[in-house]
Formats: C-alpha cells, structure tokens, sequence
C-alpha cells in the first residue's frame, strides 16, 4: 500500500491541490497538523477519497471546526495530538513534534514515525525505525514536498513538487 504523507500545509490550497495530485496513487494520507482553518481539511476530503489520518499542529486554529468538518467528510481519522497504529503489517507514529518523534524512533518499537513542524524534509533510518518529516506544503522555505511511504518496502520517497 501506498500512502501520501503531508505536513504544514498553512491554508496554502494552491499548492495542497497540487501536492494531492501527486499522491493520486495512495491509498491512505497522514497529515502531520498545521493545516491551519477548518477549510483545509474540506479542501483534502473533497480531492482526496482515501483514508486520512490526521495529528493537531501547533498552527490548528479553529479544532473544534476542523474536527466537525472531519466527522462529516466520513473518510478522517482524527487521532488528536498524537496517534499510534498499525497498517498494513507496518506499526506506525504521526507527531507534529520534531523531538517526539526522534524520541519514538529510538524506541525502536515503530517501523515508522513520521513529523512535521520545522517544515525540512528529513529522511533517516534510526535503528529498525523510519524517521521522516515529509518537508511543507506551504512553500515558505520555498520547496513544496510531500513524500510517499510504501509499506510493502518499507520505505519512503520524498517528493519535491
């Protein structure tokens, strides 16, 4: 299984459509918070059909909204601050939090942990454990990323979009 993964988006919807159309392949996203307004997890439901796992980021205004609008999409998993689980054979970790999940990894009791927050693309093998930061939608260091996790491999390309 292919799944998108995608952090710090910041309302920037020009550049999730684009980045949503490079993951038109996955299966499954996990979006590492900082989606900022409760449109943004609309406009990832409304292009996306697959399962969304989502963590908060320090940029999640309104909660209460995106968690309503969330519910409604029917297709979001919202984990809150933190999530743990276990897909397709492969247990995995979503923060947004940079030290977390360097933390988890060296835990080595994930096969991934994914995070956001610092907006870098960062792809490191920490024992057994996948670490990876997807890098920004935003734009705001001025490269676009997002990256795909396959979990028959068990590894991750970063894309640069």
């Amino acid at each position: 299984m292919k799944i998108g993964v995608i952090s710090d988006i910041h309302d920037n919807l020009w550049a999730l459509d684009e980045v949503l159309r490079r993951l038109g392949e996955c299966e499954a996203l996990f979006c590492l918070g900082d989606l900022c307004a409760p449109f943004t997890i609309s406009a990832i439901v409304q292009t996306f059909g697959g399962t969304v796992h989502l963590v908060w980021g320090n940029n999640d205004g309104d909660k209460l909204a995106i968690a309503r609008n969330a519910d409604q999409a029917g297709n979001v998993v919202l984990h809150g601050d933190f999530a743990e689980f276990t897909l397709e054979g492969r247990k995995v970790a979503l923060t947004h939090w940079p030290q977390v999940a360097r933390a988890l990894a060296l835990g080595q009791e994930y096969d991934l942990v994914c995070y956001g927050h610092n907006h870098q693309r960062h792809k490191e093998w920490v024992g057994r454990t996948l670490l990876l930061n997807p890098g920004e939608v935003m734009g705001r260091f001025g490269v676009r990323s997002a990256a795909i996790y396959d979990t028959d491999t068990g590894d991750a390309e970063i894309l640069e979009v």
